[in-house]
């Protein structure tokens, strides 16, 4: 599933290409998404032009003169793509917006888990409310995650992965923040120690940059909007490594499931 960084690569490959340009045309080629795409999204896109392109989580923001906006959530295998208007169209691409200077914007999604959907910034739509702190930004601190923590009996990783906490830290970034930061992820929340949620924040902050500065993370269902695979993958030390030896010591790594997510550690450097 594309995370944080793939979304942010995607928003930063796409907006030199498309900010302040007027959309001259769109068309849907098969509504059935997560949500099903409003019927006159092609007359509600015509002649708009893009003000800013934004990410909130894991949602792209295309925003408008008029402070409207189209929300694109990739889900778990949808990708946007630049192309020539005369490029053939793909089997699963199903809404493409066409630009006053030529380009054009494909959402291709073999699963049809992503979404499309329009809201005004002074009214956010319902998937934008309630969410917490973007994990780059400096109000998500070690004061913050510590006080959200206090009292949570809950294990530490899938906290991690509540948006209603810290938004943008998926499974993968979990995992490799709890490695680097020597973190168990079976710990309770509120056993952490205020150096070891310092630290937790520290490492979040780094894995998501570098992640972001190598494309994000290669996905069999992911490519960047040029086509071409993230490599962040290349760079990751336990996710998806369970039986392999941890990096550091050498110690088999421990595959398990919480909250029906794979969670993978090492027993030795991560200690319970």
């Amino acid at each position: 599933m594309p995370e944080l960084p793939e979304v942010e690569t995607t928003r930063r490959g796409i907006e030199p290409h498309v900010l302040g340009q007027c959309i001259s045309k769109a068309v849907v080629y098969d509504p059935r998404l997560r949500w099903p795409v409003r019927d006159d999204l092609p007359q509600w896109l015509a002649n708009r032009r893009i003000e800013a392109v934004e990410r909130r989580s894991k949602y792209l923001l295309l925003r408008f003169e008029n402070d409207e906006r189209l929300l694109i959530h990739l889900g778990m295998s949808g990708s946007l793509r630049l192309v020539a208007p005369s490029t053939p169209k793909k089997k699963h691409d199903h809404v493409e917006i066409t630009f006053e200077n030529g380009n054009t914007l494909r959402y291709h999604d073999p699963r049809r888990f992503g979404a499309l959907l329009t809201d005004h910034t002074a009214l956010p739509h319902a998937r934008l409310q309630g969410l917490g702190p973007e994990p780059l930004m400096a109000d998500f601190s070690a004061d913050y995650l510590s006080a959200q923590l206090r009292g949570r009996k809950t294990p530490i990783k899938p906290l991690l992965m509540n948006a209603a906490i810290v938004v943008g830290v998926g499974n993968i970034y979990a995992n490799e923040a709890g490695f680097l930061a020597h973190i168990h992820p079976l710990r309770p929340a509120n056993s952490l120690s205020p150096a070891e949620v310092a630290r937790l924040v520290a490492v979040i902050k780094d894995v998501l940059t570098r992640a972001i500065e190598q494309g994000g993370t290669t996905l069999r269902d992911f490519v960047r909007e040029d086509g071409q695979p993230g490599y962040f993958k290349q760079t990751l030390a336990v996710y998806d490594r369970g039986g392999a030896p941890c990096p550091h010591c050498g110690t088999p790594i421990v595959r398990c499931v919480q909250a029906q997510r794979a969670t993978y550690f090492c027993p030795v450097c991560q200690p319970i």
